[in-house]
């Protein structure tokens, strides 16, 4: 499956964005999909989380109140809701998949097979 995340962009601390990733290839509906993001020096972390039914979600700590992971299965299409966001949330956020009914837990990177290729955030304070 071809990924490719869109929406980011420079915002003021408080600010909100809307990232998308749109898929490609592959039934959508088959995969689970998540959100990663890696600021300069530092190891990519898991941010959010969807099944593939979009039945369950999971949020990093840090996120938590604060971004909503939902998908459209008809358009082939993850969303990340950012509001109230900080200078913190600064990185290059990546929408990842990964086949439905895989057993490992859905917070780590290695777990995913494809991934698409970032868009940038900057939350200026």
């Amino acid at each position: 499956v071809q990924l490719q995340a869109s929406g980011g962009g420079l915002v003021q601390a408080g600010g909100s964005l809307r990232l998308s990733c749109a898929a490609s290839g592959r039934t959508f509906s088959n995969y689970d999909m998540g959100w990663f993001r890696q600021a300069p020096g530092k190891e990519r972390e898991f941010v959010a989380a969807i099944r593939w039914s979009g039945g369950s979600t999971y949020y990093a700590d840090s996120v938590k109140g604060r971004f909503t992971i939902s998908r459209d299965n008809a358009k082939n299409t993850i969303y990340l809701q950012m509001n109230s966001l900080k200078p913190e949330d600064t990185a290059v956020y990546y929408c990842a998949a990964r086949p439905r009914g895989v057993i490992t837990t859905l917070f780590y990177v290695s777990t995913y097979n494809y991934w698409g290729q970032g868009t940038q955030v900057t939350v200026s304070s």
